[in-house]
């Protein structure tokens, strides 16, 4: 298949793609809410499109280590006005949220994604989400944000997320999802080491060809990047592209940055020299 269905979108096949991320939250970890007003929002999305990003991926709450959750009233406040204000930027939009409701209201709004860190497993999300078109985005997550990272543990943390998102992926297509419009996410942070995040991103090509479904990976800014640089997240920027690239050369099909413009020069280089 030379695409991959994404909603409104065919998106292509033969590069990864880049999505720029979009917090409109008072409390996001990297950017701290300086996208939360919905001009500012608006204006960040516009520049991603002028940078080339593919996807633009909206969240409302943010799932940092610690954070708490957030009222899914308002969640919708901060996110409709967005999701209504860009749907025709020409660009697939994403929305990250774990919230049944929301993804109600985003599937109404006419998203290409929704982009699950609970693998929609609260009650609600497979129905909310089953006779849309949008691609869905399982990701794996021990425990919940505000306590994923006390002593996470595995015995194989490849061999137990690969089995968690098999085990997704079953529930999802028993419930008539088609499966073309799945992908997976390893969860890079959520509830895991540096020992086991690295773990997971060179084990990628090893998940998607056992799980048959292309792979996400959201690496950009983590504590990740600065474990190995020993920068804070302000200065993570040629970290996050070097995690980018290796994501890529372990077989993601999507990238989720916070930088587009520089993602987006380093893969054409990358692209070039293949």
């Amino acid at each position: 298949m030379p695409h991959f269905p994404f909603g409104r979108f065919n998106l292509p096949r033969e590069r990864t793609l880049v999505m720029g991320i979009l917090n409109v939250t008072p409390d996001s970890f990297s950017d701290g809410g300086q996208f939360a007003a919905l001009d500012f929002a608006i204006s960040h999305a516009e520049q991603m499109i002028r940078d080339g990003v593919d996807i633009i991926d909206v969240g409302g709450e943010s799932t940092r280590p610690g954070a708490p959750a957030v009222p899914l009233e308002e969640e919708l406040r901060r996110v409709l006005p967005v999701l209504f204000a860009l749907r025709d930027c020409g660009r697939a939009i994403s929305v990250d949220t774990y919230k049944p409701e929301l993804m109600r209201e985003a599937v109404l709004a006419g998203v290409d994604m929704i982009n699950d860190v609970n693998a929609f497993r609260a009650p609600g999300a497979i129905e909310a989400v089953r006779d849309s078109d949008c691609a869905l985005c399982l990701m794996h997550m021990l425990d919940k944000p505000a306590t994923m990272q006390d002593k996470p543990a595995y015995a194989d943390v490849v061999r137990e997320v690969t089995a968690f998102l098999r085990e997704r992926i079953d529930v999802l297509t028993s419930a008539g999802i088609d499966r073309r419009r799945l992908w997976i996410d390893p969860g890079f942070g959520f509830g895991k080491t540096v020992e086991h995040n690295y773990a997971l991103l060179k084990a990628g090509r090893q998940m998607v060809a056992e799980l048959g479904v292309p792979l996400l990976a959201g690496l950009s800014r983590k504590s990740m990047i600065g474990a190995v640089t020993g920068k804070p997240v302000e200065q993570r920027l040629a970290g996050s592209l070097g995690g980018a690239l290796a994501a890529v050369a372990h077989g993601a099909g999507i990238v989720r940055v916070h930088d587009v413009a520089e993602t987006v020069d380093a893969l054409k280089v990358w692209y070039a020299a293949q």
